[in-house]
């Protein structure tokens, strides 16, 4: 693989990594950590259940709106800039969960989860296309969904063991832990070499 798939590969583990816990953990972690139910079965679970719902659609409707503004950044910062800041912004919007405690306030977490969704599905792809050979991209490409696949394998492995054994069945630190994980892929962006932006540079 190129140099720069094998580094975008690190990001995106991580990246998707953050994903799973926060896809997973979610509803369990606001229902007890912010809703205090822990009963399945009562008013307060389903209120926390049903709020992750709105949640998750906050997020999502937000990263369609950055969809469109992440190029027009990238053109005027780089694409490197863009998603590392991005990865950041998700970080801390999964790792606010642990100090929030007004469910409302959650949707400006979702904001930066959202930038974070948008650029994850953007610009490792727009970053990865320059480098690979033109006869083989499609190749490349699908095999570079794999570290897509195999953060979420590994995450369902070992993730249930951590919250049990580590976390104490505590699932709001998965979700710090997901925060966490989205930190080291911001950091790891830092040392993809983007060929277009290269290429571009030495025009100059």
């Amino acid at each position: 693989m190129p140099s720069t798939m094998i580094r975008l590969a690190i990001v995106q583990f991580f990246s998707w990594f953050a994903l799973f816990a926060m896809w997973i953990y979610t509803t369990p972690a606001v229902t007890h950590h912010i809703f205090n139910a822990t009963d399945s079965a009562s008013k307060e679970y389903n209120q926390g259940a049903n709020w992750v719902g709105v949640l998750f659609s906050a997020y999502n409707g937000f990263a369609a709106v950055c969809a469109f503004l992440l190029p027009v950044i990238a053109a005027k910062t780089s694409r490197k800039t863009v998603h590392a800041i991005s990865l950041i912004v998700g970080g801390l919007g999964l790792a606010s969960f642990y100090v929030i405690k007004d469910p409302n306030l959650l949707l400006l977490s979702e904001l930066g989860i959202g930038l974070a969704w948008a650029s994850i599905l953007s610009m490792p792809y727009a970053i990865l296309a320059g480098s690979l050979p033109k006869d083989k991209t499609g190749v490349y490409m699908g095999i570079f969904n794999f570290f897509i696949v195999i953060p979420q394998i590994i995450a369902a492995a070992i993730l249930g063991a951590i919250v049990k054994n580590v976390f104490a069945n505590e699932a709001i630190y998965a979700l710090l832990l997901g925060g966490f994980s989205f930190f080291i892929a911001a950091l790891m962006v830092y040392f993809v070499n983007d060929v277009d932006e290269v290429n571009v540079a030495k025009s100059k």
